[in-house]
């Protein structure tokens, strides 16, 4: 069985990105941190893959980092 949760190296592992670009994504609400226990940060494993699916898609297309958080958050 699969956790609910999924960390930022298995992130970065899954989705073939580097460590910096999955904090990145964090640091600028990209991605939200479900829980942490000690430096670990811990995410929801069904949100981290159709937020990675939908920011990838936008950079892509050519969006910066502020525009695609507006865009996935309505805002």
């Amino acid at each position: 069985m699969t956790s609910k949760y999924i960390t930022v190296k298995e992130i970065a592992h899954k989705y073939g990105l580097s460590y910096q670009v999955v904090n990145r994504y964090s640091d600028s609400g990209l991605l939200s941190v479900v829980f942490k226990k000690g430096n670990i940060r811990f995410y929801d494993r069904r949100q981290i893959e159709n937020r990675i699916k939908r920011i990838s898609k936008l950079t892509a297309e050519g969006y910066s980092l502020v525009l695609i958080r507006r865009k996935l958050l309505g805002i």
